[in-house]
């Protein structure tokens, strides 16, 4: 059989986005031995996973467990199991993960109100709670991937009334504290890929009893149906497990694995990593001349947005990034593609060489550019 050059896939320094390069432990559990989505041990793999994930959300939540599916069927299961035709939907959008919300809870039948912050800006809780009596849900984003902003969860918990709450934390969990039981959060999803330090292939998420108890009865979606999963992942009456669809075994392992990496280290000192990572590369290109995006006083350490400078194509310097040192960082997201980079300093890659390595290249970068 001949072999062709294309098949040969590289080695990168995943500095985007997301995703981002894995936990080799995360990574080395995808070879353990298959075994089936019923079998008893795979069902204590599961119990064991989904407890962890009570750990990285900061609930107690019975109903936490991963989906099979990304981060973006996280935030249609959120909304097609809480909202139906003329519930009001008061979604804050400061980036596009915002405006995804939006989409998402109109398609499912929603009356969306929109509370629109300027894109590099926090959400603003008081603007989100005069934005309409008596809401159904209301929903934000924890981290928003697009703009490098961190918004104040827990002053929307404060406010949010008999409303269901409704947080992204894709770019957050496994980073930073999410602490959903103390804040208020009632429905919560995220992905693997990001902090987590894991493929893409699962979306964490968490119901609380609150929540599940108003969920929508049928929802439009069957395999979302968190009626329908609940069984699965928690047992029907009487311990029995009741089958729903063939889970993702592998990326459960390779979840479970990551999970363990990052409790084996600590909450406090993985955050503290992240932060000091953040910190490190944001000063560095500060000292650079670079102008960051984000609002100062509210940007991720994980996610660093900066603009780019004028006169200097975009496209090229990532593309000088990836052919001369494997590195990837992401383009800027809606209008501002090609006037901001996103990099990430995610999981294993929050450390001080990943800062070292991504500060030196990309000013050969802007040299050559």
């Amino acid at each position: 059989m001949t072999h062709h050059a294309a098949q040969i896939i590289p080695t990168r320094q995943l500095f985007g986005p997301g995703p981002c390069n894995p936990y080799p432990e995360a990574t080395a559990a995808l070879g353990l031995p298959l075994i089936g989505h019923l079998d008893p041990a795979f069902i204590a793999r599961m119990d064991r996973t989904c407890e962890g994930l009570r750990t990285l959300w900061g609930t107690r939540n019975a109903r936490t467990l991963p989906l099979s599916a990304t981060g973006s069927a996280g935030m249609e299961a959120a909304f097609v199991n809480t909202v139906q035709a003329g519930d009001v939907a008061v979604i804050a959008v400061n980036g596009l993960f915002g405006e995804r919300m939006c989409e998402v809870a109109a398609r499912a039948g929603a009356e969306v109100v929109r509370v629109d912050h300027e894109w590099g800006t926090p959400v603003d809780a008081g603007r989100v709670a005069e934005a309409h009596p008596n809401p159904t849900v209301i929903a934000a984003v924890h981290a928003e991937t697009s703009t490098g902003v961190v918004s104040d969860i827990a002053a929307l918990g404060a406010v949010k009334g008999d409303a269901l709450l409704i947080t992204d934390a894709v770019t957050s969990i496994g980073g930073m504290p999410v602490l959903a039981d103390d804040w208020g959060i009632d429905v919560g999803y995220a992905g693997t890929q990001k902090c987590i330090g894991v493929a893409p292939g699962l979306a964490p998420f968490t119901i609380s009893d609150r929540a599940f108890e108003r969920r929508v009865p049928k929802p439009q979606s069957w395999y979302l149906d968190l009626g329908l999963l609940g069984g699965y992942t928690n047992g029907a009456p009487g311990g029995q497990r009741t089958y729903h669809h063939t889970a993702p075994v592998a990326m459960v392992a390779s979840l479970e694995a990551g999970i363990d990496r990052i409790l084996a280290e600590g909450l406090e000192a993985v955050t503290e990593r992240h932060r000091a990572a953040g910190r490190g590369l944001q000063d560095g290109l500060q000292e650079m001349g670079l102008e960051l995006f984000a609002a100062e006083g509210h940007r991720l350490p994980q996610l660093t947005t900066v603009k780019v400078p004028d006169g200097v194509d975009s496209a090229a310097v990532r593309a000088y990034l990836l052919e001369n040192f494997n590195i990837e960082i992401g383009s800027g997201a809606g209008q501002y593609a090609a006037t901001v980079w996103r990099i990430g300093l995610m999981g294993p890659n929050a450390n001080p060489a990943s800062v070292t390595l991504l500060l030196g290249a990309l000013k050969e970068a802007l040299a050559k550019a």
